[in-house]
């Protein structure tokens, strides 16, 4: 019976989760899942250019096991692009460090912590808005984890 895995950190969840090509109904797509875990393993090699030592380090995980994500990462973005396939990113063994809050009326994103309360939206005060966290799952465990330093 194989060990569990450990959680493994996202900096923050993403804006964005599904992606398809134009002109394709997504249902006539398969569909490659990236999991969150592979998201910021992704994030932070390619568009942020760290290294995977510093990638890991950044994730809590060894870097082996970073290698092992971010090539995983790789080959489903090389299907979805080459193959034309949905990608939707979802699930992963993760916790998230920061959260994304949406306003449902405005449209307008902030950035908070987990131990935050946020009622309103700050730029228009409309009470309707999007915990990106929540859509995962992430909230209250993601707030009493300990940050290893």
């Amino acid at each position: 019976m194989p060990r569990p895995k450990n959680n493994r950190i996202v900096n923050e969840p993403p804006v964005f989760t599904d992606f398809k090509p134009i002109g394709v109904k997504g249902i006539d797509l398969e569909q490659v899942i990236l999991s969150l875990d592979e998201f910021e393993a992704f994030r932070l090699a390619d568009q942020l250019g760290f290294s995977q030592e510093e990638a890991a380090g950044e994730m809590e995980i060894s870097r082996p096991t970073f290698t092992r994500l971010i090539e995983k990462a790789r080959k489903k973005i090389a299907v979805f692009i080459v193959e034309g396939k949905m990608l939707s990113i979802d699930g992963g063994n993760i916790h998230f460090r920061n959260n994304i809050i949406k306003c449902q009326s405005c449209g307008h994103m902030f950035k908070t912590k987990f131990n935050e309360i946020i009622t309103e939206c700050p730029a228009c005060h409309s009470e309707k808005i999007q915990n990106l966290a929540g859509g995962f799952g992430h909230g209250k465990c993601c707030e009493h984890r300990k940050r290893k330093e």
